[in-house]
C-alpha cells in the first residue's frame, strides 16, 4: 500500500533515531517503532505527516517541542547523508510545531509515482492486498417473509453490502450471504390473518405488491391479538406445531403467504442494487440445528428444564433452545446455519450484520457453538449497529408504522425529480432520479458509525450540497464532464491524460488534493479492518470539498498547455479515487447530472 509505505519508512526513520538515544538503550527497537505514531494533518499549512512527540516526554525527560527539534535536526542529517532514502521517501523538508514534527513530502513526485501505477493498474491504486489469503463470510439483509423491507432493513443491507465490498478491496475473498426468516411464530401470524380476514384475496386482486400484502396480514394479526389474545396464541402455536409435523393444509397456506413475501422483496433487492452470492432458508435449516441441540442434550452439554424445554447455560443465565412442545426458534436454526455454512464454505472469519437488539442473542449463539466445539467458535463476529427511527420517533412492524423501503426510495426520487436540472433530457429524468435516490440514501446510512442509533432525515440525505451521496455524485459528474471536454473520447482515453511530469503543481490545494489520494487506500483499509464504512465516507466527502475549492478557485482548462495537462491528470486519479470509493458504498455513478 503507497501510503502505508511512506508511513513505514517515516516511523523507522524516527525509531532508529530514537534508538541511538540513551535513555531509549533498555528498549527493544519493536517496542520504539510502535512508540511513533504518524498522524494526517489534512491541513495544508502543517504538513502531509505529524508525528506527535508528547508520548515521548515521559521516556526522555524533555518536553515535547524539544524531541521534536532533536529528531528535526537528526533525519535531516539522515537524509543528507542519504539520498537514496530521500528520493525513495519523497522527502522535502520538515517543521515542529510545538509538540509536532511536521514532514512535507514532494508532492509533485508522490502524485508521478501514483500516476505510473494508474497507468499500469488504476484499480490497484485504491486497493490494498492487507487482508489477502483471508476468507470472510459476510451475513446481511435477513428479512422474514412476513413483512417488507423497510428502513432498517435498507442500514443493514448498505452496511453488509458495503462491508463486503471493502474487505475485497482489501484483498479478501469474500462471499456474501443472506438467511431468509421464512418459518416460526411471526410467520404464522401472517398465516392466520390470511385465512381468517384475506382468504381468497390476491396482492393482484388488491392492487398492491406482494410482500406488502403479506406485511399487511401482520397488522391485521395483531389487531386482532388486542382482542383475542389467549385464542389468537394457541392458534399459531397449534399452526406452528402443524408445519413442523408436515401438515399438508399448512404447509401449502404457508408457501403461498411465502412466495408472495419472496417475490416482493427480491423486486426491492433489485431495485436497490443488493445481491448475495448464496441465500439459505431457515425452514430448510431448522432441522439441523434441532439435531444438533438434542445432541446436544444427550451428551450433557444441554439441560432441560421443569417445562421439558432444552436449555444452556450462559453466564450464569438459562438461555432456551427448543420449546416445550419441541418446536425450535431463531437460536436453534443458527445454530444449523452456523455448521452448514462452515461446511459450505470454510471461512477464516463470519460476520454478522444484525442490529444491536440481537447482542445478547449472538453472546448465546457464539457461546453455544464453543460449547459444541465448532472448529469455527472463534471466527464469528456481530457487527451490531444501532437502530435507524424517524424523526418522529421508532419504527414498529406489528403496528405498520414502519417505512417501507420502495415507499422510502419513491419519495427520494420524487424529491430528487423536483430539484433536477433542466438540462436532463427527459428519457433520462427517472433512471437519473433513481440513482440519485439511491445514492442519497446508502450514502446517509453509511455515515454514521454503525454502532450509533441514528435519525434518518430525508430532505438532509438528497440535498446536492453538503455531506451526502448526490454531492459526492455531482462531484463526479463534474470532473466528467471537464475531462470530457479536453478529451472527447473519454474515459476511452483516459491514460492519454495522464503526464509523467507534475513540477508545475504548486498549489497548496494541489498538495491537499495528493494527500487525500496517496492515504485513500490507507482509508479502504481501516474501514474494512474496523467494519466501519464511515471512514472511508469522511475520506472521499474531504477530497470532493477540496477539489470543489480547487475547481472554484484554480482555472484548469484555461491554464497554460503544461500546467492544464497536469492538473488534468490530477483530476484523472481524483476521479478514480471518487469512483472507486462510490463503488465501495453503493453511489451509481452518473457521467451528467
Amino acid at each position: 500500500m503507497f501510503f502505508d509505505y511512506l508511513r513505514n519508512g517515516y516511523r523507522k526513520a524516527v525509531s532508529d533515531i530514537l534508538a541511538g538515544m540513551p535513555e531509549t538503550a533498555a528498549i527493544a527497537f519493536d517496542e520504539i517503532f510502535k512508540m511513533v505514531r504518524i498522524d494526517l494533518p489534512f491541513d495544508e499549512s502543517k504538513g502531509d505527516m505529524a508525528i506527535p512527540c508528547f508520548s515521548l516526554s515521559g521516556i526522555l525527560k524533555r518536553n515535547p517541542a524539544a524531541i521534536a527539534s532533536d529528531i528535526l535536526s537528526k533525519l535531516n542529517c539522515a537524509f543528507d547523508s542519504d539520498k537514496r532514502m530521500s528520493a525513495d521517501l519523497f522527502f522535502q523538508r520538515c517543521e515542529v510545531a510545538g509538540g509536532y514534527l511536521n514532514v512535507y513530502l514532494d508532492q509533485r513526485k508522490v502524485l508521478a509515482a501514483m500516476a505510473g501505477m494508474y497507468r499500469k493498474d488504476s484499480d490497484a491504486v485504491f486497493s490494498n492486498d492487507s487482508m489477502k489469503g483471508e476468507k470472510i463470510m459476510v451475513e446481511f439483509s435477513c428479512p422474514n417473509t412476513n413483512k417488507t423491507l423497510h428502513l432498517g432493513h435498507m442500514r443493514n443491507d448498505a452496511l453488509g453490502s458495503c462491508v463486503a465490498n471493502l474487505l475485497k478491496a482489501s484483498g479478501a475473498e469474500v462471499m456474501k450471504v443472506n438467511l431468509v426468516n421464512d418459518r416460526g411464530i411471526h410467520i404464522c401470524k401472517s398465516m392466520l390473518a390470511y385465512e381468517k380476514f384475506m382468504k381468497g384475496k390476491t396482492p393482484e386482486t388488491e392492487h398492491i405488491k406482494s410482500d406488502k400484502f403479506v406485511a399487511d396480514c401482520y397488522v391485521m394479526y395483531n389487531n386482532y391479538e388486542k382482542d383475542n389474545e389467549q385464542e389468537a396464541k394457541a392458534t399459531i402455536s397449534d399452526m406452528l406445531r402443524k408445519w413442523e409435523d408436515g401438515d399438508k393444509e399448512v404447509r401449502a397456506l404457508w408457501a403461498l403467504n411465502r412466495k408472495w413475501a419472496l417475490d416482493g422483496i427480491n423486486e426491492t433487492y433489485r431495485n436497490t442494487n443488493i445481491s448475495f452470492d448464496k441465500t439459505y432458508y431457515e425452514s430448510e435449516l431448522y432441522k439441523d440445528g434441532k439435531a444438533q441441540v438434542l445432541k446436544g442434550l444427550a451428551d450433557g452439554i444441554f439441560f432441560k428444564d421443569e417445562t421439558g424445554a432444552v436449555m444452556v447455560e450462559v453466564d450464569g443465565k438459562n438461555k432456551v433452545l427448543l420449546r416445550s412442545d419441541g418446536t425450535s426458534i431463531y437460536l436453534t436454526q443458527d445454530i444449523g446455519t452456523a455448521l452448514k455454512r462452515y461446511e459450505d464454505y470454510k471461512y477464516t472469519q463470519c460476520v454478522y450484520v444484525v442490529g444491536n437488539e440481537q447482542i445478547d442473542h449472538f453472546k448465546t449463539l457464539f457461546a453455544v457453538m464453543r460449547k459444541l466445539g465448532a472448529p469455527f467458535a472463534d471466527k464469528l463476529y456481530h457487527l451490531s449497529y444501532g437502530m435507524v427511527n424517524l424523526p418522529d420517533g421508532k419504527m414498529k412492524s406489528r403496528e405498520g408504522t414502519v417505512v417501507d423501503a420502495d415507499d422510502l426510495l419513491a419519495d427520494l426520487e420524487r424529491m430528487s425529480l423536483e430539484s433536477m436540472s433542466d438540462d436532463i433530457s427527459a428519457d433520462k429524468r427517472k433512471s437519473v432520479a433513481h440513482d440519485v435516490a439511491l445514492a442519497a440514501l446508502n450514502y446517509y446510512l453509511l455515515s454514521f458509525t454503525p454502532g450509533k442509533d441514528m435519525i434518518f432525515d430525508k430532505s438532509k440525505s438528497i440535498a446536492f450540497s453538503g455531506n451526502t451521496g448526490p454531492y459526492i455524485q455531482y462531484c463526479a459528474a463534474r470532473i466528467s464532464s471537464i475531462l470530457k471536454k479536453e478529451f472527447p473520447e473519454w474515459p476511452e482515453s483516459a491514460c492519454n491524460a495522464i503526464p509523467d511530469d507534475y513540477e508545475s503543481l504548486v498549489l497548496p490545494m494541489e498538495r491537499m488534493l495528493v494527500l487525500y489520494l496517496s492515504s485513500y487506500q490507507d482509508y479502504v483499509r481501516k474501514a474494512a479492518a474496523s467494519f466501519d464504512p464511515s471512514l472511508l465516507v469522511s475520506h472521499v466527502y474531504g477530497l470532493c470539498k477540496i477539489f470543489s475549492r480547487y475547481y472554484h478557485d484554480v482555472p484548469i482548462l484555461k491554464a497554460d498547455d503544461d500546467v492544464r495537462k497536469q492538473r488534468l491528470g490530477l483530476l484523472v486519479m481524483v476521479l478514480g479515487a471518487v469512483r472507486n470509493a462510490m463503488g465501495i458504498m453503493g453511489l451509481p455513478y452518473l457521467p451528467e447530472m
